[in-house]
C-alpha cells in the first residue's frame, strides 16, 4: 500500500494544521493530507490526530460530509453553549436506559449546544445526591468534549475551559433555589407512548 503525502494543504475547506470536530471523537488536528492507493483506486485522506486519545484517524476526503466532520464552533456558538448550561436542567420521565441513549447520541452528534444540554442535565452540585456510575461517565464524556472544543476555540487550556464551564454551571438559573434530587421534570409525548 503506497502512501504519498500531498503538497496541497487544503481540501473541501479543511487545511493542514487546523483543528476540527469529528463527531464520534471530538476535537482533533489535521496533520496531513495523504493519497493512498487502495485496491487500485487513489484515495485522498485527511490525517487527523486526536492527541489526548493518542489516536490518528484517516478520513477519505469524499466522506467528510457523511461523517459529520466540521470546523470548530464560532465564538458566538461557544457563548450560546455556556448560556445553555446556565439554564434549568430538563430531565424527561423516561427510563434511564432510554435517556442514556439520548445523551450518548447528543454527545456523539458533535453539536456543541447538544453536548452543553447533556452537561447541564447531568450536572450535580455538592449539595445534591451522588450520580450513578453511568450518569457520571456520560457527564464526564460530555464535559470533556465541550471543554476540548471551548479550549480550541478560545486558544486556552482544557483546565481553563473546564473552570469556565463549571463557573457557568454554578451560576445556573434555579440551582441555588431548593435543589431537589431530581431536576425539573419535562413532560413530553414519550409518556403517552409508553402508557399506551
Amino acid at each position: 500500500m503506497a502512501t504519498t503525502v500531498k503538497k496541497a494543504a487544503q481540501r473541501q475547506g479543511f487545511k493542514t494544521g487546523e483543528y476540527i470536530v469529528y463527531p464520534a471523537h471530538g476535537v482533533g488536528q489535521i496533520t496531513a493530507i495523504e493519497e493512498q492507493n487502495v485496491a487500485g483506486y487513489a484515495l485522498e485522506l485527511l490525517v487527523i490526530n486526536f492527541e489526548q486519545d493518542k489516536m490518528t484517524l484517516r478520513v477519505p476526503v469524499a466522506k467528510i460530509a457523511s461523517v459529520g466532520m466540521r470546523k470548530l464552533s464560532e465564538p458566538a456558538s461557544v457563548k450560546k453553549a455556556l448560556e445553555t448550561i446556565r439554564g434549568r436542567p430538563r430531565v424527561k420521565r423516561t427510563m434511564w436506559s432510554r435517556r442514556a441513549q439520548e445523551y450518548e447520541a447528543k454527545i456523539n452528534s458533535g453539536d456543541l449546544i447538544a453536548i452543553a444540554e447533556v452537561v447541564r442535565d447531568l450536572y450535580r452540585s455538592e449539595s445534591q445526591p451522588e450520580q450513578s456510575y453511568s450518569e457520571r461517565q456520560l457527564y464526564e464524556a460530555a464535559l470533556d468534549r465541550m471543554a476540548r472544543e471551548i479550549a480550541a476555540v478560545n486558544k486556552s487550556s482544557e483546565t481553563e475551559a473546564i473552570r469556565q464551564i463549571e463557573q457557568n454551571l454554578t451560576k445556573g438559573v434555579g440551582r441555588k433555589a431548593a435543589e431537589a434530587p431530581v431536576a425539573e421534570l419535562e413532560e413530553d409525548g414519550d409518556e403517552q407512548e409508553e402508557a399506551a
